[in-house]
């Protein structure tokens, strides 16, 4: 991997960082302005919902006019974002720090076209899989510099945030050269911004099945979410510093495995049956968890959770690489991005719709319906495998 792939793998972390700061406090947060739960839930909502829309836009925006100048207005609007929401002093300006971020928040696809834009098609998985570390390295240290910065304030966390994505913002202007070598063509009209393809990218040849499977992955994986937490702690009767623990543990594995183990194996199986491998065991692991509440026994299925679930990211991102023109490789990784924000918004509803809070045995209830859907969606997979399988990587 050459000089630039190291620095968007470094931006992909500090971003990664920047959103997982977030994620223990928007709900407390949300709190202190006197919302209720409802309200709260939709400072979640507005965020993946303005993802949706405007992912596409930046993504197609970063194919015509170049990755660097998108990748530097996404990272500037989460810096004015996240100073506008921790220093906010009603609800309402905090709703549109949080509408800022979403509308603005379409680094990751871009940092993903850029991934495509300096990797050959044999590096590609590998390519993917160290920027997926990266971002999983993020979610290790996210949520403990939100424990730090919460000792001051929440609010402070925020504006912690906000600066790590300046930190990033700075290496983007100084460091990260242009890497679009081949243009798409200018718009013909101002509003030609590429929205429309949120429906025709749907059926973009050997790309939307692609984003059609992972956004009914990214929909189950939330509803497992959604209740992972609660069951750790009132099922398993564990406390929040062991969680982070465990979660400490599941970054380092996803490291090791998108790191080493992604290279290991790419050498050995095609992307296509390592897909579908990740798929398998994420399912199965869903449909374990709940099955004996015993600590160490949930232990082991979340290690052979996090070992196979790491995988599947990386090899979806790989081959909505290797299946898009070269000119359209931000387009697609906005697309897929966008599905995937909005599946976010989904599975917790789902979830939160057959778990109630004074019976917690009922958080068993989204990791077996989570399983059993995702292996429908592994089927689905290998029904449809033909329709998105590279031509280099058929055997």
């Amino acid at each position: 991997m050459n000089r630039n792939f190291w620095i968007i793998a470094l931006i992909a972390f500090i971003n990664s960082l920047s959103f997982t700061i977030l994620i223990p406090i928007i709900y407390l947060y949300g709190k202190q302005f006197g919302l209720d739960d409802f309200h709260t839930s939709l400072l979640f909502s507005m965020y993946s919902i303005a993802q949706f829309f405007a992912t596409p836009v930046i993504g197609k925006l970063s194919d015509r006019f170049g990755r660097k100048p998108l990748l530097i207005i996404s990272l500037a609007g989460t810096v004015v974002a996240n100073l506008i929401a921790g220093t906010a002093t009603t609800a309402s300006v905090l709703f549109f720090g949080r509408f800022l971020d979403g509308i603005t928040g379409g680094n990751a696809s871009v940092a993903q076209a850029v991934i495509s834009d300096i990797t050959d098609a044999k590096d590609r998985a590998q390519g993917f899989g160290t920027y997926g570390a990266a971002m999983g390295l993020g979610f290790v240290l996210g949520p403990v510099t939100s424990l730090l910065a919460q000792q001051i304030s929440l609010g402070t966390a925020f504006l912690v945030s906000g600066a790590v994505a300046l930190l990033g913002l700075l290496i983007t202007i100084l460091y990260l050269p242009e890497t679009l070598q081949n243009r798409a063509e200018k718009a013909k009209n101002i509003f030609d911004l590429g929205l429309e393809n949120l429906i025709t990218g749907l059926v973009m040849p050997k790309v939307g099945i692609l984003i059609i499977l992972n956004f009914f992955m990214g929909t189950t994986f939330t509803m497992f979410t959604f209740a992972f937490q609660p069951y750790y702690i009132h099922v398993l009767n564990q406390n929040s510093q062991s969680l982070t623990l465990l979660f400490l543990a599941f970054g380092i594995i996803a490291v090791v495995m998108q790191t080493w183990g992604v290279g290991i194996l790419t050498q050995k199986i095609n992307l296509v049956n390592i897909l579908f491998l990740g798929i398998f065991f994420r399912s199965l692991s869903f449909m374990l968890m709940p099955v004996w509440p015993s600590i160490t026994y949930f232990l082991a299925v979340s290690i052979l959770f996090s070992l196979f679930n790491s995988l599947v990211q990386p090899m979806i991102s790989t081959l909505i690489s290797l299946n898009a023109k070269p000119q359209d490789q931000g387009t697609a990784m906005g697309l897929n991005a966008s599905y995937l924000s909005i599946s976010n918004g989904i599975g917790p509803v789902i979830a939160g719709m057959i778990v109630s809070q004074s019976n917690p045995q009922t958080y068993a209830y989204p990791l077996y319906l989570a399983g059993l859907l995702t292996f429908g969606v592994l089927f689905l997979a290998i029904a449809t495998r033909k329709r998105y399988t590279p031509q280099a990587q058929v055997s």
